[in-house]
This record gives C-alpha cells, sequence and structure tokens, in this order.
C-alpha cells in the first residue's frame, strides 16, 4: 500500500485564498497523478488572519491539519514543505531559514522574495542545506505560454490590486517564454497603468502593461515572422499544483533556479523604474 505524505503549511497567518484553495487542489492532483499526498501540519506566525479574522486554530480545524507550535516542530513531523504567505515575500528568508535546513523538499510561494538581494540569499540557505526546493508564479504553468516559448518580442497584460504583488505574474511568463539575459528596464505610467520595457543584448524585446482590472494576455512574434495572440484562460493553479507534486516525488526542479532569480532581478527592476518613470535601470547594478 503507497503511504501517505505528509504536507505541512507555513504562513504568515493561515487564512488566505491559497492557503484556503491549496489543500483541494493537491487532493484532485494527487489523485490525477496516481499519488498519496495530505495536509497534515501547519503553522501561521500570526493567530487572526487579516484575510477574513479567521483563527488559525478554526482553520486547521476545517481543513484537518494539526496545528504546529513551531516551524520545526511542523517540519520534523512533515514529509514535504509548503512556505506560504503569498503577499508577504519579506517573510520568505526568515521562514527559509527555518525549513530549508530540514532537507525535506519545499516549496515556496509567489512571489519568491522581496528583491534580487534576498533571492540570492534563500537559493544559497537551500545550496549550504543540500535542500531541493523551487518557487513559481501559477502564471508560470499557463498552457498558452507553451505557444510562446522562444519569443522574439512579447507584450503581456495583467491585473490585480497592485503592481508589487501582481506584476510577477507577468515577469514570469516573460521569463518562461523569453529567457534570461534582461539587461535594463524601463518604465512609464499612465494614470493607473503602470508600462514596463524590458531590453537585451539582443534582438529581444519585451514590454508589460499592468493596470487593476487588466486581464492576463501574451502576444508573442517569434523569429520566423510568425505571431500569436492569447487571451490567459487555461487552468494554471492546477497545473502548478501538479508540478509541485512531481517535484515533491522526484526532488527535481521543474526549471531552472536561474529562471527564478531573473524574475526577481527583472521585478525589482520593474519596481524602481516605476518610481522614477522614463529613467533607463541597468539590472547589473542591482545587488
Amino acid at each position: 500500500m503507497m503511504k501517505t505524505k505528509k504536507i505541512g503549511f507555513v504562513d504568515l497567518y493561515l487564512s488566505e485564498w491559497h492557503a484556503n484553495n491549496y489543500p483541494a487542489w493537491i487532493e484532485v492532483a494527487a489523485k490525477k497523478l496516481g499519488l498519496s499526498y495530505e495536509l497534515a501540519y501547519a503553522y501561521g506566525e500570526q493567530e487572526i488572519s487579516p484575510f477574513d479574522g479567521r483563527s488559525g486554530a478554526d482553520w486547521c480545524h476545517t481543513f484537518g491539519a494539526e496545528k504546529c507550535k513551531s516551524i520545526d516542530e511542523l517540519c520534523e513531523k512533515s514529509d514535504v514543505i509548503i512556505v506560504l504567505a503569498p503577499s508577504n515575500p519579506e517573510v520568505h528568508l526568515r521562514y527559509a531559514e527555518a525549513v530549508l535546513k530540514h532537507k525535506k523538499p519545499t516549496y515556496i510561494d509567489k512571489t519568491f522574495a522581496p528583491d534580487y538581494k534576498t533571492a540570492r540569499e534563500i537559493c544559497a540557505i537551500g545550496k549550504k542545506h543540500g535542500t531541493p526546493f523551487f518557487s513559481s508564479s501559477a502564471l508560470r504553468y499557463a498552457t498558452e505560454t507553451e505557444k510562446a516559448l522562444g519569443a522574439q518580442d512579447i507584450f503581456l497584460t495583467g491585473g490585480g490590486s497592485n503592481f508589487p504583488e501582481y506584476s510577477i505574474h507577468m515577469i514570469e511568463m516573460l521569463v518562461k517564454t523569453i529567457g534570461l539575459g534582461a539587461e535594463s528596464v524601463r518604465a512609464e505610467k499612465v494614470g493607473t497603468q503602470t508600462h514596463v520595457f524590458v531590453s537585451y543584448a539582443d534582438e529581444r524585446k519585451a514590454s508589460m502593461t499592468y493596470a487593476p482590472a487588466l486581464p492576463f494576455t501574451l502576444y508573442a512574434a517569434k523569429a520566423d515572422g510568425s505571431s500569436i495572440y492569447e487571451p490567459i484562460s487555461s487552468d494554471f493553479f492546477p497545473s502548478l499544483i501538479e508540478d509541485m507534486l512531481r517535484f515533491f516525488e522526484s526532488g527535481v526542479l521543474p526549471f531552472p533556479k536561474e529562471e527564478t532569480l531573473e524574475a526577481m532581478k527583472v521585478r525589482e527592476g520593474a519596481l524602481l523604474a516605476a518610481e522614477n518613470p522614463g529613467k533607463t535601470l541597468m539590472l547589473a547594478d542591482l545587488k
């Protein structure tokens, strides 16, 4: 009989959109893949969620998870770890320091880190302990991005309540489709819109437009002259969860860490450029 692997959730506060939806998606993904996983343990640093006022104890009762008193307790009991706090990347370094030393396969939710320097520090912790981990925006798993792989230039749109948190979705799609090597970033602001332009040493070009109510879309042109336009409508969250479980099984990263670091570098550049419209920011200057 297949052993059921125990998942531990580490979060700033347990009742938030990702923590509330991941358990059901994990159950469906495990069944689809012929695997056996269950949410068994949870730790929330803050007992009361500002998202909906729910307590961590109530959340654990609802989802059938044992509430742990510390991250160490959770990591010792769990087979694999999911670090959440999707709206608070500033806590991910602290959680990574506590989790990755346990050497258990770990997923760290978007946004991976608040800046490029912190992203490098988290990767160094994982390397030090030999702990396999990865991080991703769910939009990387939109099937529409597969049609744009190897794009020569790409234009993305996206929305959400704020640019710093939701820009990562466009940026991860950008890195997946157009690759590494971004050199500079420039931004312009028009009312509630933020337009970001990313330049490369070769002929590749990328741009993104954020506005609160914009849907996620992509337009890509390839070197052979062909082009595509795709509204993002695929089931990207379930696809992310399936890849997460495959990773937990194998310990093999679904894509190189260099792509995550590139995304963090471009994101930090985009945020700084948005604060200084019209000024070109060289990504090599980020430390």
